[in-house]
């Protein structure tokens, strides 16, 4: 009975998810929300330049590198690589909590992002301080909400909750303190925001009310979600065809973006763990681990763990996306699917041009699923997914693996 208990909420999930698409996609949702939203968004933005210059208008040196330090502390590319060394200390539980409203996050926030397709501020006259590679790619996204901003808000309350309810520290001067400095890390952030000329009031206004209601609702249903990642029935099935969904369940913007992108690569590192974690859980993940700092797993024994865990999971990045470029456009070629690539597979970068023999070769799978419409596919999206995913995977099963054959 458990087993159709839980067959039939995950179909209803999948079905609902599903219906979304197609019911989105029938009455162009998007972009009836986009002529609604955008305008007033928009006009914001532009009245509220005079406060970014303002704030601007302090600026020197210290504060460029304030800023953008803690820019960089609180993006996508720093919890990537700090969430592998959280779930190496010990801490699971936090670690793929963390992944999964990380993951969440940046789904609902890139979403919110691509249906309104607002501006930043227009730069000049703001000066926009990007002083690495990450921020230079984030200022091609649409301005609100802000990213920063919201995963600041989710991650941080996240974590507090966490250390609150989860260890032996707790106290109303620990509460407090730790309520203060989320909110000054909250605060340092969205005024930073403004300040690298990245986004506007309302952007990070946006980015901060979109947070909290993420947060209280995943405070709501975090243990679900863990319970029935470790202990659920059909979940690495489920979870495949979840993330293979929310591909298709994103808007689209009005010009492309890298958004979409970013939410693939965290969907496929969604997936990745959750796979990861449901088949090694007893092993390795269980709650009585040995923990950073304690007589098992001392700060030596961690770093000969990063020394082996951090090339082990860039080689499997490595490995997976080689294996995912020759793969994909094999089984797509086979199923008789045209495909493209913008990036990832130069041969195929015109492979999107209409000829009328490729119409003829069309697949039967093609047929059925787009009724004879010819369309080329971005394999890009398919290789990233499954690069993300393999590393991921990685991290809490092949990586563990090791540790313990090296009685690490």
């Amino acid at each position: 009975m458990e087993g159709e208990g839980a067959a039939v909420w995950q179909g209803a999930v999948l079905g609902g998810i599903l219906f979304w698409i197609v019911f989105a996609s029938y009455l162009d949702v998007t972009r009836k929300l986009r002529s609604f939203f955008q305008p007033w968004v928009s006009h914001h933005v532009e009245t509220q330049t005079s406060v970014v210059l303002k704030i601007q208008s302090y600026g020197f040196g210290f504060l460029d590198a304030l800023f953008s330090g803690l820019s960089c502390v609180v993006s996508v590319p720093f919890y990537t690589g700090f969430l592998p060394l959280l779930f190496w200390s010990g801490h699971g539980k936090l670690a793929r909590q963390m992944t999964l409203l990380m993951a969440f996050c940046d789904y609902l926030g890139n979403c919110i992002k691509d249906v309104v397709s607002a501006p930043r501020p227009a730069s000049p006259p703001v000066k926009r301080v990007t002083a690495t590679k990450d921020e230079e790619e984030n200022a091609l996204e649409y301005g609100l909400p802000s990213s920063h901003t919201l995963n600041t808000v989710c991650l941080s309350g996240y974590l507090l909750h966490y250390v609150l309810t989860h260890t032996q520290i707790q106290g109303a001067y620990i509460t407090y303190l730790g309520i203060s400095l989320a909110f000054m890390l909250v605060l340092l952030i969205g005024l930073g925001r403004i300040y690298l000329g990245m986004h506007s009031v309302v952007d990070v206004l946006a980015g901060l009310l979109v947070g909290l209601v993420i947060l209280a609702f995943w405070l709501t249903v975090h243990e679900h979600i863990d319970s029935f990642v470790i202990s659920g029935q059909n979940v690495t099935s489920f979870w495949a065809v979840l993330s293979f969904l929310l591909l298709f369940a994103y808007p689209t913007p009005e010009l492309p973006t890298p958004s979409f992108e970013f939410h693939t690569a965290f969907n496929g590192v969604a997936l990745g763990i959750v796979a990861g974690v449901q088949q090694t859980y007893h092993q390795f993940h269980h709650g009585d681990v040995p923990r950073l700092f304690s007589s098992e797993l001392s700060v030596l024994v961690f770093a000969g763990r990063m020394l082996v865990g951090i090339p082990t999971i860039l080689t499997v990045k490595f490995c997976s996306k080689a294996l995912a470029k020759w793969t994909i456009p094999m089984v797509a070629n086979t199923l008789g699917i045209p495909i493209k690539s913008t990036s990832y597979i130069p041969t195929l970068n015109g492979s999107a041009a209409v000829k009328k023999s490729d119409k003829l070769k069309q697949g039967y799978m093609q047929k059925l699923l787009f009724r004879y419409k010819y369309k080329a596919f971005d394999v890009d999206t398919g290789i990233r997914f499954l690069q993300y995913a393999g590393l991921a995977w990685s991290v809490v099963d092949l990586v563990p693996s090791l540790f313990s054959y090296m009685s690490l």
